[in-house]
């Protein structure tokens, strides 16, 4: 393959790629060429530690997991329908990981096509059609699992369908009823579900299942309080519904103690969906249920889901999680992160909460501690100076203002100490650029320019020079929805200019 400058990379992105596929550090994204455990290079051979790489559960390029992939695909690599030890061996380890009464596998390619499998068996064996499901999830880029996934309905501004039944996020930092606040939150999330399903239940509707995480990621890194997925699960079953765990970004072991996200939560679903860590980032996925619901689900085929090589890269990644102790390392190098961040907090007025399990964290930015308002430009202000810093974090939940941190398991004490660090100085520097900051003045280092790599801009310079009130006015348009995008993405769709090499540079790929 030819290689290309990062200027005729972009420009071939823009002119091929789709237009909604985003990127990292719009602005100034970086290419990366190559990676290993828990770092990425790009292509000026720069290492960046990656804080946010969940897919590579076991770390990028794991050399076990590459070389047996290598030696099955030179062996054999064949489609659905014959019998395959790789596949009968591999679904029997993996059942061992959970409770005792789910022990069906089906095997599938990605963690949409899991869902939308699961929500179909839900379907089939209750007879009903209707799903419940989280304020401010997601769960899937299939049709089915967008009309399920609030958080996308949300921002596409589309109604959600009737047989669709969306329960209030229970969070209790900043949602309807908080810690602090309200004498008793977790119940009184519990009483809200609980009115909601006996509405539904009088009104006629009819409820085939409940789907979620046992811990919530796109909603903003939340996790349920004590006793509620356990409360929900049995209303659901009460009503002859099935209960549907998503460990996409919670499962095998990355909330530390447990394997499983739902373990944490006291509570056995009916359905177990999981997906691309299961294989580090090879495209590969699995749905796994009971002996009695799958005897009742009668036509299921995947063409290549359960590929041999597919399942000796899932043996594979289980093996090298038990042996390299990775869930007990989650539990402390998660545990020493929450407890360095929570210290943090006293120290930066724009920490609101610190959360969390294991390797799966989230540090919540706000405008202010007492309003608890979600700061989205704060939060992008620190991904970009981190990404200065050669560290990779991300933001998530419904105002992109919960820096996420789920890194690949083989992340370290030394690499936790390093980000806490690096991200001590930057929260200092932007708390220190908001403290500066008037309303009558452009401020060069209250905007993205000073954080990024001037040779690598993907916008026109003037765009990244706000004033502080242009930046306010633009943090509030955010808060109430009137602009749902980033706002590096109101600004990458641009046709090539001066800074870019040519169209006809590049006839002779076409």
């Amino acid at each position: 393959m030819p290689e290309f400058s990062w200027e005729e990379t972009l420009y071939l992105r823009r002119h091929y790629v789709g237009k909604s596929c985003q990127l990292h550090f719009g602005i100034s994204p970086l290419k990366i060429t190559k990676a290993s455990k828990q770092y990425m290079y790009d292509d000026k051979g720069n290492e960046y530690l990656d804080c946010i790489n969940s897919v590579s559960h076991v770390g990028h390029c794991h050399p076990h997991v590459v070389a047996e992939g290598q030696e099955q695909m030179a062996k054999l690599n064949t489609n659905f329908g014959f019998l395959s030890d790789e596949m009968s061996i591999y679904a029997k380890r993996l059942v061992e990981t959970m409770p005792e009464r789910l022990s069906a596998c089906y095997f599938v390619n990605s963690g949409s096509e899991a869902n939308d499998l699961a929500m179909r068996i839900a379907k089939f064996v209750s007879g009903m059609d209707g799903i419940v499901c989280i304020e401010n999830t997601y769960h899937g880029n299939l049709s089915s699992l967008i009309d399920i996934s609030p958080l996308k309905l949300k921002r596409l501004g589309v109604e959600k369908k009737d047989h669709v039944h969306i329960l209030p996020c229970p969070d209790v930092y900043r949602g309807k009823y908080q810690e602090g606040v309200d004498s008793d939150p977790g119940t009184l999330y519990i009483e809200e579900a609980e009115a909601m399903i006996a509405q539904l239940v009088a009104s006629g509707r009819r409820i085939a299942a409940f789907i979620s995480e046992p811990l919530l990621t796109h909603a903003g890194m939340i996790v349920p309080p004590k006793g509620y997925l356990k409360r929900i699960y049995s209303l659901v079953r009460q009503q002859g519904g099935l209960c549907i765990a998503v460990e996409v970004q919670t499962g095998l072991g990355r909330i530390g103690d447990v394997w499983w996200g739902f373990q944490s939560q006291d509570v056995i679903p009916d359905i177990v969906t999981v997906g691309k860590p299961l294989g580090n980032g090879h495209p590969m996925a699995a749905v796994i249920t009971t002996q009695e619901i799958s005897a009742q689900f009668t036509e299921f085929a995947s063409t290549f889901g359960g590929n041999p090589v597919s399942c000796v890269i899932g043996l594979a990644v289980l093996r090298v999680i038990e042996n390299e102790k990775f869930i007990s390392s989650a539990h402390n190098v998660g545990k020493y992160i929450i407890e360095h961040a929570t210290a943090l907090k006293e120290k930066h007025r724009i920490i609101g909460d610190v959360r969390g399990m294991g390797m799966w964290i989230g540090i919540d930015i706000v405008v202010d501690r007492v309003s608890k308002r979600p700061s989205r430009l704060q939060a992008e202000m620190i991904a970009y100076r981190m990404k200065q810093k050669r560290i990779i974090i991300a933001n998530e939940g419904p105002s992109s203002n919960v820096m996420m941190i789920t890194p690949p398991m083989c992340f370290t004490c030394e690499n936790a100490q390093r980000l806490l660090k690096a991200l001590d100085e930057v929260i200092t520097d932007v708390e220190g650029d908001l403290t500066a900051a008037s309303d009558d003045r452009r401020l060069t280092n209250f905007s993205y320019y000073d954080f990024i790599d001037a040779e690598r801009v993907n916008v026109p310079v003037d765009v990244l020079v706000l004033t502080a009130g242009e930046a306010a006015e633009r943090e509030a348009k955010r808060e109430l929805n009137e602009d749902a995008l980033p706002l590096e993405n109101k600004y990458v769709r641009l046709q090539a200019g001066d800074k870019y090499p040519p169209v006809d540079r590049y006839e002779a790929l076409d």
